[in-house]
This record gives structure tokens, sequence and C-alpha cells, in this order.
């Protein structure tokens, strides 16, 4: 992997697909929590700021550097405790005792195309919690966020194994439901969205929101209509205790697992009779490590061993979230780009990765972006989180996951 200082510097040149910009990087104005730049945020983490000269403009990047070098550092996931529920980053990382955090991936945040049919909330890719699964990936036709560059999917996540290394990999689902009618794959875990024809499980993680968006669009379409033939089934202590040809909501008791199937997946799940034993089992198997992960997240990756992804947009800008790998997963670069009206014209997915590259990263991964991008830091002389940024909606909008950074006094 390419080796590079990590060190934040006065001068940052913007490398972009249609052109080298080059321009002296300075730090900017205050942030919105008063915090001056290049501090001290706890033990092995810091925060900074600077300016980046851009196709469309200025930028502004706030940037955490966490050292996952220093026993006292760990990364999490902040989510809400339920996959379907969202909560602004400066609740989620406050109510975990993060000392800093960004927003995470993108999310089911509209079902304009669905009349009737609520949106759920829920993240489009693998999530992982504490060693803990959360759920699985939706199809790639079904996501929400800007097109994926080419050769990445909905799967690719960041993640920091056991080891405490960092890096990009993928993660996808290996499930079954296991009856006297046979063995049948399981499509999807927690999801919003379930490929045509598959079962999806759902359990206590999920939450209350309905079940029916899983049944909606297509793998390639997420706009198409919503299935016709749909069946649903719950299991607890190994045998089928209801059955009910629409998706329904409500809470999953812990225990509990509910399958939902669309198509031959419906057709197939209407074969499990009251008090039959059925067996469900779930993993997420990861694409290249060996090593369990204690914490992922979905986006998509835009730097990979120092060198940007071929096809990466570089036409349209906006206000961006990413995160970098440095010193062989040793070393996190969280990036949250400012969304006050001045600095609002952001960058590139091309610009996002080569500034992630001159910042150190040897791999990046893009977040989700526009009102989502937010980062929270706790205050100097407290130990309250603030929003150091200023989110381009105005105010926070709530999400259903992110970054969470920790550090034990």
């Amino acid at each position: 992997m390419t080796r590079r200082n990590g060190r934040f510097r006065a001068v940052l040149t913007v490398a972009a697909a249609c052109g080298a910009l080059a321009g002296t990087a300075l730090v900017g104005a205050a942030p919105a929590s008063g915090a001056p730049a290049g501090v001290r945020i706890a033990a092995g983490v810091r925060y900074t700021e600077l300016d980046i000269p851009a196709a469309s403009g200025t930028a502004h990047a706030h940037v955490l550097t966490v050292d996952l070098r220093d026993p006292k550092v760990r990364v999490d996931l902040l989510h809400p405790g339920a996959v379907a529920s969202r909560a602004p980053v400066s609740q989620l990382a406050g109510a975990r005792g993060a000392v800093a955090g960004v927003n995470g991936d993108f999310f089911n945040i509209t079902e304009e195309q669905h009349p009737g049919v609520a949106a759920t909330g829920a993240s489009v890719g693998p999530a992982i919690a504490s060693g803990h699964t959360l759920k699985a990936a939706v199809p790639d036709g079904q996501r929400f966020g800007p097109a994926l560059p080419p050769g990445t999917s909905t799967q690719d996540v960041l993640g920091v194994g056991v080891d405490r290394r960092a890096r990009l990999d993928g993660l996808a689902l290996d499930g079954y439901v296991r009856s006297h009618e046979g063995k049948w794959p399981l499509g999807g875990l927690n999801q919003y969205a379930l490929p045509v024809g598959s079962i999806g499980a759902f359990t206590s993680d999920w939450g209350s929101v309905s079940r029916l968006r899983a049944t909606c669009g297509t793998d390639t379409d997420r706009a198409a209509p919503c299935s016709t033939d749909t069946y649903e089934v719950a299991v607890s202590k190994g045998r089928v205790v209801s059955r009910s040809d629409t998706p329904g909501s409500g809470p999953i008791a812990a225990g509990t697992t509910v399958l939902v199937g669309r198509e031959a997946g419906a057709q197939q799940l209407r074969k499990l009779s009251e008090r039959l034993p059925v067996r469900v089992g779930h993993r997420l198997v990861a694409r290249s490590s060996g090593v369990p992960y204690r914490f992922a997240v979905g986006g998509y990756p835009v730097l990979d061993d120092g060198l940007p992804l071929p096809g990466l947009d570089n036409r349209t800008s906006a206000v961006r979230t990413a995160v970098g790998v440095a010193d062989g997963g040793r070393r996190l670069l969280l990036l949250a780009l400012d969304g006050a009206p001045q600095y609002r014209t952001g960058l590139t997915i091309a610009e996002v990765a080569s500034t992630m590259q001159q910042l150190g990263s040897e791999d990046a991964f893009s977040l989700d972006g526009g009102g989502s991008t937010t980062m929270v830091a706790e205050r100097p002389g407290t130990s309250a989180v603030g929003v150091v940024n200023h989110p381009s909606g105005g105010a926070e909008r709530p999400v259903p996951n992110g970054i969470g950074v920790f550090s034990a006094p």
C-alpha cells in the first residue's frame, strides 16, 4: 500500500479528473462549536480544519484523525437501537459516550414512488455494531444515493476487525430457512428491500416499522410497483407461530424471526404450516478478510491502495462525508465538508478521492452526504459533543447510523 505523511499540512493539492487544481489550504472560519483547529479531542483523537480549492469553488473540511494504535481508542457503529429508525449524530454520540463521530450510510429516506408505503429510514448496506450483525445489503438497484462507481456494490463496507485494523471489504449474506418442506436461501436480513423472488428475515433489531417496503421495487428499479404476491411467517422457539398474506408491523420479540417472502419466496413460505419446526440461520461473509469484524458500515470505496477508482464522478459537486484508512489500517481520517452557504458547492467524488489521498489515506470510502453530512466532537473544557460543521440543511438531519470515536480517560 502507498505510504504517505498523514500530517495536516498548510497546502493541499486536489487533482481532479477534469484537470489539476492546486492551491493553499488555509484554516478557515471557526466551526459552529467554536472549537479551534488542530486540537486534541482526547487520547488518540485530533481535530483540524482546512480549505480545499476545487472546480466549483473552495470547500471547507473538518477532519478527525483517529489513532487505532492507541489502546484507549476504538471506533464503533452509532445507531438508535433499531435498524429502521433515525436520530441526529450528536444524539447518537452523546448517548453512547463517544468523543467524536460522523454520519454513516445512505438510507431509505423517501417513498414518493410508492404512495401509502412508509419510508423505513433503514440504511442501504451491511451494518455490524460491537461485533453484532444488524443487517445485510439491499440489491444495488434499490439503493439511495449517487450512482455507484464501476465495480462496487451495496455490499461494500468500511470495517474494523477484532485485530483493531481498519479495512475496506465486502460483506455478503449467507442464510437459510430449513424445514421438512426443504431448505431455502435467505435473500435479506433486516433490509428495507428484498431481491425479487426471495425470503428475508427480520429480527428484533429491525424495530417496529412496517415490513411492507421490503416487497416494493425490483432488483434494478427502486420505483417499480410493490409485489402483489407476498407472505409472512413468524418463527419462535423453532416453530411457526403465525402466518399472514401481507407483511406486518410492530416490534418483534427477542428470539422471534419474521420471514417475509415475495413471489417465489412467498410461495415457499406458504408451505410452512402452524407449529411446523423451522430453523433459520444467517451470517455475513467477508469477501477478503479472515478477521471477524467488530464494526462495519456501508457506503462505497473511492480510493484503493493509494489510487482513485476508475470512473469516479467528476462533474457533480456536493457536501460530502468520507473516511480514509492510513498506516496499514492503524489510522482513520474522518472528513466532513462544511455546509455553510459560502462552502456549499462542495467536492465531486473524484475530488473527494484526491483529497483523501493528499491527507495520507491508502484507501478511502464515501459515506452519505448533502444534508446528512455531520461531524460532532467534544467541546473544549466539556464532556459533551457538539456539531463542528454547519449541516447544509441548517440543522442536523436524523440518520440511521454513523461512525463513533471512543477514547478512554
